[in-house]
Formats: structure tokens, C-alpha cells, sequence
């Protein structure tokens, strides 16, 4: 999930799933407290900026998906699963496994920690401003073929998609049962468990979009 200005609760409340009245979790306090600064909101400015390309740019056939849960997320793989599926050119560059490879990816590594973060200054800056442009909007927008730091390399000559598929499914369900703390996003940082659900269910819809069942 590359960096690109576009994610949660930006400016201010409570986190995705937070009761009203409730107290924020500790990164949402630190993420208003820094954009409520001076320096947090020329962070903004600048994450926005970097990432107008993203914004501005709609590949043709990209389907614009918008997910708020992971469960939303998985009921659309489930039918483009059992489908045809097909990816519509030019929107993406990855074959189906490769894309269900590098979701599953991403949500193992919130829970087991990525391989290559960034600095913590850029987290607490440019990426929580990204992060929190993205929950706004709701979507996200980043390049398609753009692997995780440090991942392991994507597999393209797998001929199907059953073993990156059953991953997915796991990696999901491990993510859903999962009662202790995560491990902070690459470029967003620290984020509570609604806020990663919301994190990888804009991921999966992004990746979607460039694909379809086909007639």
C-alpha cells in the first residue's frame, strides 16, 4: 500500500468505529494534536500536493470501488473469485494472484510488523497527513504496481489463483480475531484496528477497480 495523500478522520473526531463520546486512541490524539499545529497543517499542504498526480489521475476502466470493511472488501474478491475475472487494461499491470498476493501482504505485515518502514518523522508527518486525506475522501489512489518496501517479490507465472486467494481469505480472517497490538503501517504509522480495517479495505478497493468479471 504505497503512500499517496487520501485516508481517514482528518481534521479531527473520533477514529472509524469509535462510540460517540468515547476518548480517541492515542495515535488519532497525536494525529489531531500534530494537524492542528502549524507544521501539521503545511504537512497536509505538501502531502497533498505530492500526491495530486494520484488524485488527478483515473486510469481508463478503473471501476472507482469503495469499501468501508474488510467484509465488504472480501464479498467482491469472493465474486470476481468465482467469475471470469479480468484485469482491465490499462489500470493495472498485475496479473490476479499478484494482486491478491500483495493485499494478503499488507495485512499480514499489520500484524507481524513491515520489512521496511519509513522514518518515524515521515510516518508522523507526511504519512499520517496522507493517511488521514485518504479516510476523507475515502478511497485511496496509488500505483497499482507498486510493491510493498521490503516485501517478498510477487509471484507472476503462477498460472492460478487458488493459493494467493486461500492467503487472502487467511490473512483476513487472522486480522478479524486479532485482540492484540498492530504494528504500525510503513507510511501511515501507528493506527488503531478500525483505522487498518479502513486502511486495508481502501487498499483492496483500489486493486479491485482493475479488475472485473468478464462476459
Amino acid at each position: 500500500m504505497a503512500l499517496n495523500p487520501l485516508g481517514s478522520n482528518p481534521l479531527g473526531g473520533a477514529g472509524p468505529g469509535t462510540a460517540p463520546g468515547a476518548s480517541p486512541s492515542a495515535p488519532a490524539a497525536q494525529r489531531r494534536a500534530f494537524l492542528a499545529s502549524g507544521t501539521g497543517l503545511a504537512a497536509l499542504g505538501v502531502a497533498a500536493a505530492a500526491g495530486a498526480g494520484y488524485l488527478l489521475y483515473r486510469p481508463g476502466n478503473d471501476r472507482q470501488l469503495v469499501f468501508g470493511t474488510l467484509a465488504r472488501a472480501m464479498q467482491e474478491v469472493e465474486r470476481l473469485a468465482g467469475a471470469a475475472v479480468q484485469p482491465l487494461a490499462p489500470a493495472t499491470a498485475w496479473n490476479w494472484s499478484q494482486t491478491l498476493e500483495h493485499c494478503a501482504q499488507s495485512i499480514e505485515f499489520s500484524l507481524r510488523g513491515f520489512p521496511a518502514p519509513r522514518s518515524a518523522l515521515f510516518q508522523n508527518t507526511l504519512g499520517a497527513a496522507a493517511f488521514n486525506v485518504f479516510a476523507l475522501r475515502g478511497r485511496m489512489s496509488h500505483d497499482l504496481a507498486e510493491p510493498i518496501p521490503g516485501a517478498p517479490a510477487l509471484d507472476a507465472s503462477t498460472p492460478g489463483a487458488s493459493a494467493a486467494l486461500a492467503r487472502l481469505r487467511q490473512a483476513v480472517q487472522d486480522f478479524s480475531v486479532h485482540a492484540g497490538p498492530l504494528h504500525p503501517h510503513f507510511a501511515y504509522g501507528a493506527l488503531d484496528k478500525a483505522q487498518y480495517e479502513q486502511a486495508h479495505a481502501m487498499h483492496l478497493a483500489n486493486h479491485l477497480s482493475a479488475f472485473d468479471a468478464g462476459g
